[in-house]
């Protein structure tokens, strides 16, 4: 039997509320992490994810209660990132409730950080966070270049070849963000996904485009394991249960 699809709600963070924008700009309210948490635990997610979007460029640590009053409410893995720097935040995370650490920018900055919570935690802990956008400078190989602090700074990285040595230090899964797709609703980046696919053998989380429910299939047939949305499911335009039939319809397994 294939493994099952997973569809997993995003709660983007700030200050102790849900936002959303488009690119990381303009964010605006979208609700309570709880109650959200609640909701899409009772409408059947598989998993969700907590991102607080500007603990990294304020350069403060994600907020901890938030995270345990998240965690009591659901019983799902709960994957939480943002000013995640070291083995201590994985530590603290996993004890407020999380299961699973998402970690972009100290990764970039400390590349055997990777090696260490993998080494103390197991793989299955880290979550590489890949905020990945089309660059046509040349600057990279594959034309897909990592950028950190939301989207805000160019790293020159090149996505695929980052993915590629995360992997191999001990990253458990990719969660990989078009930048250019963000908030756009316009679709996944099907090409990016595709490319990486090639590159790692570990799960790829889709995450960045969703708009319409004929988009999630697209994403899994690239070579996703999973498909990420968050505005969509926040302003009630799709819902979990209606992507998870569309995945169905298109031959896929779901929980």
């Amino acid at each position: 039997m294939s493994v099952a699809v997973r569809v997993i709600p995003c709660l983007d963070v700030d200050d102790g509320r849900v936002v959303k924008g488009v690119h990381f700009k303009n964010l605006r309210d979208a609700g309570d992490p709880v109650e959200l948490a609640s909701e899409y635990y009772r409408q059947g997610a598989d998993e969700l994810t907590f991102l607080d979007v500007t603990a990294s460029s304020a350069h403060r640590s994600t907020m901890y209660d938030v995270v345990r009053k998240t965690a009591e409410t659901m019983f799902i893995p709960l994957t939480v990132g943002g000013g995640v720097r070291t083995i201590e935040d994985v530590d603290t995370l996993l004890r407020c409730g999380a299961d699973k650490v998402g970690m972009n920018t100290a990764a970039i900055n400390n590349p055997p950080v990777i090696q260490e919570i993998a080494k103390r935690f197991g793989n299955q802990v880290l979550v590489l966070s890949i905020d990945a956008q089309r660059e046509h400078a040349g600057r990279t190989k594959s034309g897909f270049e990592v950028t950190v602090m939301g989207g805000r700074k160019s790293t020159g990285l090149d996505a695929l070849e980052w993915a590629s040595r995360a992997a191999q230090l001990g990253a458990g899964e990719i969660l990989l963000n078009s930048m250019d797709a963000d908030g756009s609703q316009s679709g996944f980046d099907v090409e990016m996904i595709s490319k990486m696919r090639e590159v790692v053998n570990i799960p790829i989380i889709a995450s960045g485009g969703a708009g319409k429910v004929e988009d999630f299939p697209k994403a899994i047939a690239a070579g996703a394991n999973a498909v990420l949305a968050a505005s969509v499911f926040h302003y009630g335009l799709i819902t979990i249960d209606e992507v998870k039939t569309e995945l169905r319809k298109s031959g896929y397994s779901v929980r």
